[in-house]
């Protein structure tokens, strides 16, 4: 039987938001992005992976919990994230997924200071495709790209409390590839409280 999508997956569903990475990501099978990971959930985010659930025809309990003042997807056993299929070790929300997770291995920092959005990739420690994505210029500006869509996105989804929290998260397993200046609005609504650590 056909589901009808909502207009929220409709807008959110495309395949090009994340092709350029899908057949270089999935050649990983250790799922350690999907453990301890807490990927944030705006209200945007939220709505639109309910919505996908229901199209898939997919019940998960508890989808949600609340940590370190802001939400995300909630952990099962062994502190993996309740999208991991176990049978297939593949995401049940792959194409709906937080944006966090679309980046990968590329995170973020924010410095008042400079008026500065800065972006890291982790370590082989914490992804065994970062390496290989740093070996591969052409693949990482390519990723770099998407995964700088992905992250916008969200910083200007959720609002200041949720924001300085997960700024506030230890990155320590990344190094700096680049910034770029980030725009008034995000500035103005992060002013109140300054905070510079960088997000998973």
């Amino acid at each position: 039987m056909a589901h009808k999508t909502s207009s929220r997956i409709d807008k959110n569903t495309k395949e090009k938001r994340q092709a350029n990475f899908l057949d270089f990501c999935k050649q990983c099978m250790e799922t350690k992005c999907c453990v301890e990971a807490r990927p944030p959930i705006s209200l945007r985010r939220r709505m639109i992976i309910e919505d996908y659930l229901k199209v898939i025809d997919t019940q998960i309990a508890d989808v949600f919990q609340e940590n370190n003042s802001y939400r995300s997807p909630r952990e099962t056993e062994g502190n993996k994230c309740c999208f991991l299929d176990g049978e297939t070790r593949k995401c049940l929300v792959h194409t709906v997924k937080p944006e966090t997770c679309v980046a990968g291995p590329i995170t973020f920092n924010i410095d008042l200071q400079t008026g500065k959005i800065e972006w890291f990739l982790k370590t082989e420690k914490i992804c065994p495709l970062a390496g290989a994505l740093f070996k591969n210029k052409g693949e990482l500006q390519r990723h770099l790209e998407s995964a700088k869509r992905e992250l916008l996105t969200l910083v200007h989804d959720l609002d200041a409390e949720v924001l300085q929290a997960i700024l506030r998260i230890e990155e320590p397993d990344t190094f700096k590839i680049g910034e770029d200046d980030l725009d008034a609005e995000v500035l103005s609504k992060l002013k109140p409280k300054a905070q510079t650590n960088r997000v998973q």
